[in-house]
């Protein structure tokens, strides 16, 4: 049989990187025994209001975030994209990138999984990844999608895995739902902290929250 060497894909538009991100990060690294994970920060996101921070100085944080580990790679491929940044789209050229037989796992939350049936082209992705759900501890991805439009729960019936091992034995197509440890960080809130003068260690990492106090602008 062959085996893969899987890579996590974790988008977003890290405004700013926290500690969230890193545990769910580290949580698929460790229980799926991914190679890596490449962290993706969104120029322009479709689905939201636009940052509020500039894509250099959101790349700069991610990059800050992730130094001192190896397996976490910032890539800057969306960062100083002007139109919409499509998943489909990026995961396509990774996909061009590292060849047919790489596997790719997209890093997803429940909360963004259950509107996965929103996003463009949306399809396509399970043909370019598998994707990792990350459930939190009383949100089980079963009562999430109880109300989610009947394709998706179609899909994910269809491709839901029984354990991380089929990542390692195919490329994509897959769904993993994965349990995390509850960890209630959001950058809205950091980015509240910010502008009323309070601390944020503990909610990012030191080396960002050092750039933050720096550069006061960047989340006001």
């Amino acid at each position: 049989m062959t085996t893969y060497n899987p890579i996590g894909i974790l988008g977003g538009t890290f405004d700013p990187i926290h500690n969230g991100h890193l545990r769910l990060a580290i949580e698929a690294f460790e229980q799926c025994r991914l190679s890596g994970v490449y962290f993706i920060p969104c120029g322009t996101p479709p689905h939201r209001a636009a940052p509020h921070t500039s894509a250099t100085n959101r790349l700069h944080m991610v990059q800050f975030a992730l130094h001192n580990n190896p397996a976490f790679l910032a890539d800057q491929r969306e960062t100083y994209r002007t139109d919409a940044c499509y998943t489909v789209d990026t995961l396509t050229e990774l996909r061009a990138e590292l060849g047919a037989q790489q596997s790719l796992c997209l890093l997803l939350g429940s909360d963004a999984f259950a509107k996965l049936d929103t996003w463009h082209r949306w399809t396509e992705l399970f043909g370019l990844a598998h994707i990792i759900v990350m459930q939190r501890p009383g949100q089980p991805l079963g009562n999430i999608l109880a109300k989610a439009d009947p394709i998706l729960l179609q899909e994910y019936t269809a491709r839901l895995a029984p354990s991380p091992k089929v990542l390692h034995e195919s490329p994509s197509g897959h769904i993993v739902v994965l349990n995390i440890p509850a960890l209630e960080i959001s950058s809205t809130d950091i980015r509240k902290r910010c502008i009323e003068g309070k601390s944020i260690h503990s909610l990012v990492p030191d080396a960002v929250a050092h750039f933050i106090q720096h550069n006061p602008y960047t989340t006001c």
